[in-house]
């Protein structure tokens, strides 16, 4: 049941949240597939350089017409794959990139909107009331990393801003 007290802006914020933590989400289902990838990508490229060792370790003169053949393939088809997994990676970091521009562009934001609302806040309320969060609204702090993101309730600090 909804509070009598929840503002616009406090139900403007919690969709946020939730908007914010499905971004997170998809990103980290996207991490996954990469890491699907690299992982199909580096049990082939095994599979294929175990087959390689095996022709290579026979004695050069002791080689079929086709051994030699199959040798060729393979270093090809390793160098094909390596490549692959180099571009794979290359736009692993891209992605990267690009989520922690994303997350910067985000803090300024929330920085700016933050700073207005809380400047409105206070010279409508006590100063005691500006460093507190809505009341029922943890906020949510993102660490996202290559391998792991975790969502975290924080406590009341951080929340003052300087006069």
């Amino acid at each position: 049941m909804a509070d009598s007290t929840t503002t616009i802006d406090d139900i403007e914020g919690e969709l946020f949240k939730i908007e914010r933590i499905r971004e997170i989400l998809v990103r980290r289902e996207s991490e996954l597939r990469y890491m699907m990838d690299d992982i199909q990508l580096c049990k082939e490229i095994s599979r294929l350089k175990k087959e390689l060792q095996k022709l290579i370790a026979l004695p050069e003169n002791e080689k079929s017409n086709e051994e030699k053949q199959r040798e060729e393939e393979l270093v090809q088809q390793i160098h094909k794959l390596v490549e692959t997994r180099d571009f794979l990676v290359d736009d692993v970091e891209f992605e990267r990139l690009r989520e922690r521009e994303e997350d910067r562009e985000m803090a300024e934001f929330l920085q700016s909107k933050l700073s207005k609302s809380y400047l409105q806040k206070a010279s409508l309320q006590p100063e005691s009331t500006i460093c507190s969060p809505p009341r029922g609204s943890p906020s949510v702090i993102v660490r996202a990393s290559h391998c792991s993101t975790t969502v975290t309730e924080t406590s009341q600090e951080g929340w003052c801003e300087p006069e």
